[in-house]
């Protein structure tokens, strides 16, 4: 047969080529490459105006601000590890908030400044408004643009809130990197880098993903639901990514005690979100565990299978069997198949909950012939039959069973014959 399109059949998409995703891409890094120049030149000539070498200005600076995004990454990440996100997609928030965002809100904040703020309050309190309201409607508003994008084009991508809160995490880290590098650089010319590091790299790093990560809340609810609520609940999000956001900028300029009390707001709201990705694991668990057991027959999952699809740990070890005994090639191969399966059981939980694609038979055929496919490549590189870590003897799990493809797909269709609740009717 011809060879899947893998990341085309587990993002859900007929074909991996996207031409919005593409766009985007360029465009956020051509910002932040724009960036990049810019803060160069302001390192220029800060240190040409301080007597310091500017370009270990910037090169200090912008070490500093990658240490924050190397710990926030893999945090961020390590909530969706049961069916992560793609790669691609995931970097496009990325740029796009250390980019787009970045650009937008710095030339929007400054216009705000001089045009709004100064006029209406004078220069102190119009700089205390411009921080405090301005700022965080401007930024939270440039972020959450990308989160809407993804809403319009990638809808389907979205299917527990984790998923709202990863893309909202990755944008506003891709935004606090670039942000940081400035108030470092700043910092490095006025002599308090140490202070200015140790406020926003080590005690208070994930402020913007907090605040972003609301707004993916509400994009979630608006992908997951149907009904008037869902087109008022990314607007939901941005406020309280806005008031979130302007309470702690407000707070940094009220001392020490306000700082601590807008510090143990976020800290609450991060244990939220937490909480929330935990309940979202639970569901994707039980989801795995109630929609992959009638696929039982086609021969492609037993319940020893579904035992260890349902457990990070067990499937951590599936994996690394897979590489023992096939290879690097062997361990993307049990990888492609838990994704498969995973996917098959979320699309399954969609249409129970009432959100049903148009061509859900067409993906839940496409999954089931990757996790075929992702057992041929195992099997073909395997010398011979090992008992996996999961079952007693190697036929009792569906990795490690061989059967014609055809056949496979014929026992899927004729047994998936009744309707899900809330499927559709016919259909392709």
């Amino acid at each position: 047969m011809p060879r899947l399109d893998t990341s085309a059949i587990l993002q859900g998409r007929n074909s991996r080529r996207s031409t919005t995703l593409l766009v985007g891409t360029t465009v956020s890094v051509v910002c932040m490459a724009g960036m990049f120049v810019y803060l160069w030149m302001l390192a220029m000539a800060g240190g040409a105006a301080a007597g310091i070498d500017g370009a270990t200005g910037f090169v200090v600076s912008l070490l500093a601000a990658v240490v924050p995004v190397s710990v926030l990454i893999p945090l961020i990440l390590l909530l969706d590890r049961l069916e992560p996100e793609p790669r691609s997609v995931l970097f496009f928030a990325f740029a796009w908030g250390a980019g787009v965002a970045v650009v937008a809100s710095l030339v929007l904040n400054a216009w705000g400044l001089r045009s709004v703020a100064v006029p209406l309050f004078g220069p102190d309190t119009g700089g205390v408004v411009a921080t405090s309201v301005v700022a965080p409607i401007v930024e939270e508003s440039a972020k959450g643009l990308v989160l809407l994008i993804l809403l319009w084009r990638r809808r389907h991508e979205i299917d527990t809130y984790t998923d709202g809160v990863v893309y909202g995490g990755m944008v506003a880290t891709g935004f606090a990197f670039t942000e940081n590098i400035l108030y470092f650089l700043g910092a490095f010319f006025e002599g308090n880098l140490a202070a200015t590091f140790v406020l926003r790299g080590i005690v208070a790093p994930f402020g913007h993903p907090v605040y972003t990560a609301m707004i993916g809340i509400g994009v979630a609810y608006a992908a997951m639901h149907t009904g008037r609520a869902r087109a008022l609940a990314p607007v939901a999000g941005w406020v309280v990514a806005v008031v979130l956001h302007g309470m702690w900028n407000g707070a940094a300029q009220t001392g020490w005690t306000g700082l601590g009390l807008a510090y143990a707001v976020v800290f609450v709201a991060a244990l939220g979100i937490v909480s929330l990705s935990a309940r979202d694991r639970r569901a994707q668990v039980a989801a795995i565990g109630r929609h992959l057991p009638p696929y039982v027959s086609t021969g492609l999952v037993t319940p020893s299978d579904i035992t260890m699809l349902s457990s990070m740990p067990e499937r951590r070890e599936a994996r690394e069997w897979a590489s023992r005994n096939a290879g690097p090639k062997g361990r993307a191969a049990m990888k492609e198949y838990q994704l498969a399966a995973t996917e098959l059981a979320l699309l399954h939980q969609k249409i129970d909950a009432g959100r049903p694609r148009g061509d859900w038979k067409v993906r839940r055929d496409s999954y089931l012939a990757l996790m075929h496919v992702s057992r041929d490549t195992f099997l073909g590189r395997m010398h011979q039959p090992v008992t996996p870590g999961w079952a007693e003897s190697p036929t009792d799990s569906g990795f490690l069973r061989r059967s014609d493809f055809a056949q496979v797909i014929a026992q899927a269709r004729a047994q998936q014959g009744y309707e899900p609740r809330h499927a559709p009717r016919g259909g392709p």
